[in-house]
């Protein structure tokens, strides 16, 4: 499965990898992308049924306080639905916003892309033991 969703400023794929979904957003997370984006990334959560998701930040170019509620709000129906998501590989910019906000404390925060999906793979594990 592999979606593109193009909204002002900003662009939503996701794709399955073995084991999770990917959510990569790229672009401005900001008030005039985040409607289209809430709604695809809402739909991406619905159908990932369980799955660990991984939101990928590394191409966000800019994040205000629309961009963060979106990722709030994610994280708020992704735990409704029994699998909290994890945040991936977010640039400088971004990991200065999370960590001034607090919002570094209430995610998942992974460096890259692939320490989150490694991550993601030995907590799904240690629930199996």
């Amino acid at each position: 499965m592999h979606t593109h969703v193009p909204a002002a400023g900003a662009t939503m794929t996701s794709r399955r990898v073995p084991g999770h979904l990917v959510i990569a957003l790229h672009g401005e997370l900001d008030v005039a992308s985040t409607t289209a984006l809430r709604e695809a990334l809402l739909v991406a959560l619905h159908r990932s049924a369980g799955t660990p998701v991984i939101i990928d930040l590394s191409e966000v170019s800019f994040c205000d306080a629309a961009g963060l509620a979106l990722l709030v709000g994610a994280d708020r129906r992704a735990r409704l639905q029994g699998h909290p998501l994890a945040l991936a590989a977010p640039r400088p910019q971004m990991s200065r916003l999370l960590h001034v906000t607090g919002l570094d404390h209430a995610f998942t925060v992974h460096a890259t892309l692939a320490d989150a999906r490694q991550s993601r793979a030995r907590a799904v594990r240690s629930l199996m033991v």
